[in-house]
């Protein structure tokens, strides 16, 4: 019961607002931890082919997590919930209509952290309307998983199992990430650390998959990360200059209106190029507006410092792990210049894939 009450200061249930924001966080957790069953019984019992293969795939990918990366090897997707639903949480992250700098809420374990989750996607949607309503801009963005910090045996969801077998170990790799090191007050931090050891994760999954078909899978699917996140960092970039300015706040918002205008025309010849792909649509029919931009950042943004950081450890991941886990203890001025100063910190851009 005291780690079911801890649920409240739990990222996913980030926030100092009312008793019913807390419960809604509890009752989903568990909800899911009640769904959970025995993976190795799933498969023995389901007549779903298709469910099958991909629980056993991940399974393997579990144990390659622990053998081969050193991530944490405990009962933590190891066991599978069908939750009935696309998505298991909504998160909610908003900016001021001329700021790509989030919003923050805040609360005694977790610290501060830039979204606000929602079991329900009517409460999302009725929470982003409320920030839109006062002229923030807002974004939902829909998490197939999300990780309790080892504070629960988190279960493999309905919501990503039957993602392609690369997308299923990025997916796996980064949540028990977040076991490994967190930082109060620093979601770009978690959140880069996280995509780095997912990266690198697969990475060497792949190479010992040998497998050309996913190899060529996710080759596929990395270039259209790399083509929309070089869409993200243009126009963060004019943005970044224009709300910087000392320019009237109409022309701002002027300014604003046309750099959106030139990623949605941008994106068009993106999917041109890819064949038609409709991989972003999605997040274009929300926007795109500041928050969106904002949550891309939030998992991209000290990722080079990150892979910079596991390179001068020799790509040893434990080591590299446990100096995290020391930059993770230092205050925010310090860790971050450290990581700046990490030699090869800027040399190398990230390609985020969809927020968690």
């Amino acid at each position: 019961m005291r780690r079911i009450a801890a649920l409240a200061l739990l990222p996913l249930v980030s926030g100092c607002a009312s008793i019913a924001y807390y419960w809604q966080g509890i009752r989903g957790e568990v909800e899911l931890l009640h769904l959970a069953e025995p993976i190795r019984a799933v498969i023995e019992t389901t007549s779903d082919s298709v469910l099958k293969r991909k629980l056993e795939r991940a399974v393997a990918i579990r144990d390659f997590a622990s053998r081969e990366l050193a991530l944490p090897d405990n009962a933590s997707y190891r066991r599978y919930s069908d939750v009935g639903r696309r998505y298991v949480l909504w998160n909610v992250i908003a900016t001021p209509e001329l700021s790509l700098e989030p919003r923050q809420w805040c609360f005694p374990v977790a610290g501060c952290v830039n979204y606000r989750g929602y079991f329900a996607e009517a409460e999302a949607q009725s929470e982003a309307a409320q920030f839109t309503a006062a002229g923030d801009d807002a974004h939902i963005g829909g998490v197939p998983a999300f990780s309790t910090l080892g504070y629960f045996d988190d279960p493999i969801l309905s919501t990503f199992i039957r993602y392609p077998d690369p997308e299923l170990a990025r997916l796996i790799f980064h949540e028990l990430a977040h076991q490994v090191a967190y930082a109060k007050d620093d979601s770009v931090f978690n959140e880069s650390f996280a995509v780095a050891v997912e990266e690198e994760g697969l990475a060497r999954w792949l190479a010992a998959q040998d497998d050309p078909a996913l190899s060529a899978q996710f080759a596929s699917s990395q270039s259209y990360r790399e083509g929309f996140r070089g869409l993200i960092e243009r126009t963060r970039a004019k943005l970044v200059a224009l709300y910087g300015s000392d320019a009237a706040d109409a022309a701002k918002r002027a300014g604003k209106a046309e750099a959106f205008a030139a990623m949605r025309a941008d994106y068009a010849e993106l999917k041109r190029d890819w064949g038609g792909s409709i991989g972003y649509d999605a997040w274009f029919a929300q926007g795109p507006n500041n928050a969106s931009l904002a949550a891309f950042a939030l998992y991209s943004r000290k990722v080079p410092e990150f892979r910079a950081l596991l390179a001068t450890e020799g790509g040893d991941l434990p080591r590299f792990y446990a100096r995290v886990r020391e930059l993770a203890g230092q205050p925010k001025a310090q860790r971050d210049a450290a990581l700046a100063a990490t030699p090869g910190a800027h040399s190398a851009a990230v390609a985020p894939g969809p927020i968690r």
